[in-house]
């Protein structure tokens, strides 16, 4: 059961993350930066059509559905954001140009066009801030058992035009001995096109979550970027879930003991 913020700075614009808990004695803890792609009415939905508020510009289709089973399967808490990341990308500090994206892949975003700095302000007080502070709280109640810290992405198998052949992503910021560690010991029969930074990378701007709520926390931390067509079903998003959790496990006991 999830356990929803209701304290959000802006009323209107609903809890920008919930969390759902587990044990105090956790190891691993998982967070969904791109889990919703809800944008806030008085926002007149970015001035976005229903094609572009459901395609991957808005949120990361299907890494909720694997986030939350890794988490059931890993006994870990698992925050997740609940806006859109149009709205605000959660992945990304205030300075960052991106954390509120005028443009999204091929997309123009109006309503997030020639925005005053009172608006930027709002926007990060109402979404960005609340999470970081739950995140950050969440690590810090659980600082004596914890080591990992796991996020779940899922990126379009076309980008630009361009084919993806890669189907799971193992990223790193400043630390990248866990993605490392999985990469070099995978399980026997692993099926999927697997690969260190692809299809991106720190230099990318994705390693925020990483660094900042990992790495200055003195956590092992890894990113996971599933292509999201093998993942658009619940049982597609479990099988995947089911493989991941032993090898992040092993990984976690065997490589850090």
């Amino acid at each position: 059961m999830l356990h929803m913020n209701t304290n959000a700075p802006a009323p209107t614009y609903g809890s920008p993350y919930s969390i759902t808990p587990a044990a105090a004695g956790a190891e691993v803890i998982v967070v969904c930066e791109h889990a919703a792609n809800r944008i806030p009415p008085e926002l007149h939905e970015l001035g976005l059509d229903v094609s572009a508020r459901h395609s991957h510009i808005a949120w990361d289709p299907g890494a909720l559905g694997v986030a939350r089973k890794l988490a059931h399967l890993l006994r870990a808490p698992l925050v997740e954001g609940r806006i859109s990341r149009l709205v605000y990308d959660l992945n990304r500090p205030p300075e960052s140009p991106t954390a509120i994206p005028a443009t999204s892949e091929i997309f123009d975003v109006p309503g997030n066009r020639d925005l005053s700095d009172a608006a930027r302000a709002q926007r990060v007080a109402a979404v960005y801030e609340p999470f970081r502070a739950a995140l950050a709280a969440e690590i810090a109640a659980r600082k004596t058992a914890l080591r990992l810290m796991v996020t779940v992405h899922s990126f379009t198998p076309v980008y630009k035009g361009e084919t993806r052949a890669v189907e799971l992503g193992l990223l790193h910021g400043r630390d990248d001995r866990f993605a490392q560690a999985m990469l070099a010991h995978p399980p026997e029969g692993l099926p999927w096109n697997t690969r260190l930074n692809e299809p991106y990378s720190a230099s990318d701007g994705v390693a925020h979550t990483l660094d900042l709520h990992g790495c200055d926390n003195g956590l092992l931390n890894v990113m996971l970027e599933i292509r999201n067509d093998l993942i658009a079903t619940a049982d597609q998003q479990d099988t995947w879930a089911a493989a991941l959790a032993p090898w992040i496990r092993a990984t976690l006991e065997e490589r850090f003991a």
